[in-house]
């Protein structure tokens, strides 16, 4: 009887000691803390989780693949490939298609124990690629990872996920030094360049009747073509019709009395004195007749476009009597344009280092700059005028066709050079209060909030003088997301898997 209650109680300490074993490596097991890398390439980064490599351990991998270019989406379509190179022995895991877009779940059991490289590598219809990941440890047992893991801290970074970077416009990009510009901001116009536009004028006094489409403002004509008619109508003074007529008598009175003249001052019958005021009263009869006949119809007198280009404005009314030489339209090339800047006084000795400019208009977010429109410095306003206290600055550019004339712009000039400035663009930057922000990237999905102090901007990019260092990656697109995702609190289901 003894030796059974001796073996009972050795079964119950022998099933305890068991149950705490477990519960102890249970325990340590949900403590080992997955590694997490960010690299990338040109055309890819990998944001990839998994747990320490154990021999004789499946590691599971949650690698996330992302695409760059203006906005970074998530990779949809590709056949993955990990490999674990140990000295000379390697093992790989293979997948065609995502579990979901973006994530492709692969898995390990590593069976050497050392220092050893992970290869990803990639293959899609528009690149291949091949992101590596140096100094990997495959360790013997999981005591000896519990070991070597190191203590986990809390960061305090924002987390991002990536299942939501890829819902929203999201770009980052690393920060680099580079040449920049110090720039003097002021304000502008557009103006339409010399030559590039003419008035169409009336060339005789009468009614104004249009002629068809080609008075449409915004329509294209030629040369040559029929803008407006300017007839006489019911009109008992300046009409055109009667003054034609008139020339015409005139003109022929005056011709019957020269070739009568030429006749008799053969004959001696007049002195050449007086055929030769004769001639001269004749001379001045045709020209009067060709000059008010010219583009006359039984219509009326036709008022024809000066060049090619489009209809800018049309200045009359349908109907409406003009006096020759009245403004009846405005015909524009829409090729060259002119940049006009109103610079203060203060930067009058600056003014012949600015060699282009960015220019903005408040109702669009486009940037444009004089250097890729074809621009040149026209000229430097040499002083201010009683009119204004501002010094112009006029750029010659090509208008591609977006720009209208008379447009109100901001304008970035640029000037003296910056040497190793960090430059990161204009749409990464938060605002609060007056005071800037960025976000930087730390990692796959957790990011730091970081103020800056900012130089000179030329309406694209700009200087940053303190809160980045060179390399660090800064969100230039879905800053603002990031922004209410961490106000709110509330994250999506991860779904990875360690």
């Amino acid at each position: 009887m003894k030796i059974i209650k001796k073996t009972l109680l050795l079964s119950l300490f022998l099933i305890g000691f068991t149950s705490c074993n477990n519960k102890e490596e249970a325990k340590h097991e949900a403590h080992l803390e997955p590694l997490a890398y960010t690299l990338y390439t040109e055309n890819s980064e990998l944001f990839v989780e998994f747990k320490p490599l154990i021999v004789g351990e499946t590691s599971k991998f949650a690698a996330h693949f992302t695409v760059l270019g203006e906005n970074f989406t998530a990779l949809t379509d590709a056949k993955i490939t990990v490999s674990l190179i140990v000295g000379d022995k390697g093992i790989k895991n293979s997948v065609d298609a995502p579990s979901s877009p973006g994530i492709f779940r692969l898995a390990l059991n590593p069976k050497t124990t050392g220092i050893g490289t992970l290869i990803f590598d990639i293959i899609t219809k528009d690149f291949t690629d091949k992101i590596t990941i140096e100094d990997v440890v495959v360790y013997a047992d999981m005591k000896t990872a519990l070991a070597k893991q190191p203590e986990h801290t809390e960061s305090g970074d924002i987390s991002y996920l990536k299942e939501q970077a890829w819902k929203v416009e999201f770009a980052n990009q690393a920060v680099k030094k580079d040449t920049f510009n110090d720039v003097i901001k002021t304000s502008g116009q557009i103006l339409s360049a010399p030559g590039d536009e003419m008035i169409v004028t009336a060339k005789a006094s009468g009614v104004v009747v249009f002629s068809g489409k080609n008075t449409i403002v915004g329509s294209a004509v030629n040369s040559g073509n029929s803008l407006f008619t300017i007839t006489g109508g019911d009109m008992t003074e300046s009409n055109i019709d009667a003054s034609v007529k008139d020339a015409k008598a005139n003109y022929l009175k005056a011709k019957a009395d020269y070739e009568r003249s030429k006749a008799l001052v053969a004959d001696k019958i007049v002195s050449e004195r007086e055929h030769q005021q004769v001639k001269l009263q004749f001379e001045n009869a045709q020209t009067a007749y060709n000059t008010i006949s010219k583009n006359y119809s039984g219509k009326g007198q036709n008022v024809l476009a000066p060049m090619s280009g489009f209809v800018k404005n049309i200045l009359v009314t349908e109907g409406q009597f003009v006096a020759s030489g009245t403004p009846l339209a405005t015909i524009s090339k829409n090729k060259k344009l002119l940049v006009q800047a109103n610079i203060s006084q203060n930067y009058f000795s600056r003014l012949s280092s600015i060699t282009s400019a960015n220019f903005k208009t408040p109702q669009s977010d486009v940037v444009y700059n004089t250097t890729a429109l074809n621009g040149r410095i026209v000229s430097y306003g040499k002083s201010a005028s009683a009119s204004t206290p501002f010094i112009p600055v006029t750029f010659e550019i090509d208008n591609e066709g977006q720009l209208v004339s008379g447009s109100i712009i901001e304008i970035y000039l640029k000037s003296s050079t910056i040497a190793d400035a960090l430059v990161v663009p204009v749409s990464a930057l938060i605002e609060e209060q007056g005071i800037f922000y960025v976000y930087v990237q730390t990692g796959g999905e957790s990011f730091q909030k970081r103020e800056v102090k900012l130089g000179a901007s030329d309406g694209l990019n700009v200087q940053v003088l303190s809160g980045i260092v060179e390399n660090e990656r800064v969100v230039t697109k879905g800053g603002y997301q990031i922004k209410l995702s961490s106000a709110s609190g509330a994250l999506p289901a991860h779904g990875h898997e360690h």
